[in-house]
């Protein structure tokens, strides 16, 4: 069983190769492990550090164009490798590599398709500033709304990958790619376990993706609504159309009511307008609803016609 850790970085080039040489290269279980780095676009030394430190191959992108595409970049080349377990983790030394033993354990044991590690399991509740504690709260409770499972923590980086998962795994995401992957994997019936870890602050320098709380908010948020979107679509349109159709008829009966005791609608002749826009607004919405689930079920053929064609792509490659 092969191992193939991928890091994706940018300007890490004061972290990286204490990073890459605590890599653990021999793990039970495991009967070769290699590191695999995904530079996005740096300009400093890191491509150089990380090949001084050991790193087996580099991806290089001659420009930066996002830690979602340096992730799905990053898993097309692990499999290229031929790897049977992947593991994504940071490059600024936040996450021990002696964790990652623990981390690939239910891959290995066949008790899960995907691992994650979490920073505010029961075992370990990691400190970070409030804010970035707060959205990581609301994140994960949205996912586990969404997904209807319970996670302590969907926005961590360190993650195990079995091949199964990894040849399932489709995001499209450019900014980041964290909560799409549990949607995408849980979607597919992949089995999900977490693994308490500790955590340090980053060793040097500042977070590449995190600069503004806000920005980052609202850009995860826009992916998760899309994901969402495309995954639930009879539930996303229909509750949009729901909560406009509603309304409109509960006044549209209640204008009717009062007509039926009075004899007239006024003063309320103008809800007669809401009640059209609602009403309509809300039958749109489900027609629509109706013909995404359509759309939908053609997208699942279609990644199942990419899933069969990923394997034949990668076995070709292996025996090569």
């Amino acid at each position: 069983m092969k191992l193939v850790v991928m890091l994706p970085a940018f300007n890490e080039g004061e972290s990286i190769a204490n990073v890459v040489a605590g890599i653990p290269r021999k793990l039970n279980g495991i009967g070769s492990a290699e590191i695999l780095i995904v530079d996005d676009g740096s300009v400093d030394d890191t491509v150089e550090q990380a090949r001084a430190a050991g790193a087996d191959k580099v991806v290089s992108h001659g420009t930066n164009q996002g830690l979602g595409i340096a992730f799905r970049n990053g898993i097309e080349a692990a499999l290229s490798m031929g790897a049977d377990v992947i593991v994504t983790m940071d490059a600024d030394g936040q996450f021990d590599s002696a964790d990652i033993p623990r981390l690939i354990e239910p891959i290995i044991n066949n008790q899960a398709d995907f691992v994650t590690a979490s920073r505010f399991h029961k075992q370990y509740k990691a400190k970070m500033p409030w804010i970035k504690g707060l959205g990581n709260r609301i994140f994960t409770r949205i996912i586990s709304y969404l997904l209807g499972q319970k996670f302590s923590d969907t926005q961590c980086g360190f993650r195990a990958y079995s091949r199964q998962a990894a040849l399932r795994l489709n995001t499209f995401g450019r900014f980041t790619y964290t909560q799409e992957v549990f949607i995408d994997l849980v979607n597919k019936g992949m089995r999900v376990q977490e693994v308490a870890v500790h955590v340090e602050q980053r060793q040097k320098g500042k977070s590449r993706i995190v600069k503004n709380w806000f920005n980052y908010g609202t850009r995860a948020m826009a992916i998760i609504i899309r994901s969402f979107r495309d995954y639930k679509p009879l539930r996303f349109f229909g509750t949009i159309g729901l909560i406009t159709l509603i309304p409109g008829i509960a006044v549209g009966l209640s204008l009717l009511i009062y007509w039926a005791i009075t004899g007239r609608t006024s003063p309320f002749t103008s809800l007669l307008y809401l009640v059209v826009i609602l009403v309509v607004m809300g039958l749109l919405f489900i027609v629509l609803a109706l013909i995404a689930d359509m759309i939908g079920r053609q997208r699942r053929i279609n990644e199942e016609i990419l899933y069969h064609l990923k394997i034949r792509r990668y076995m070709d490659e292996d025996v090569k």
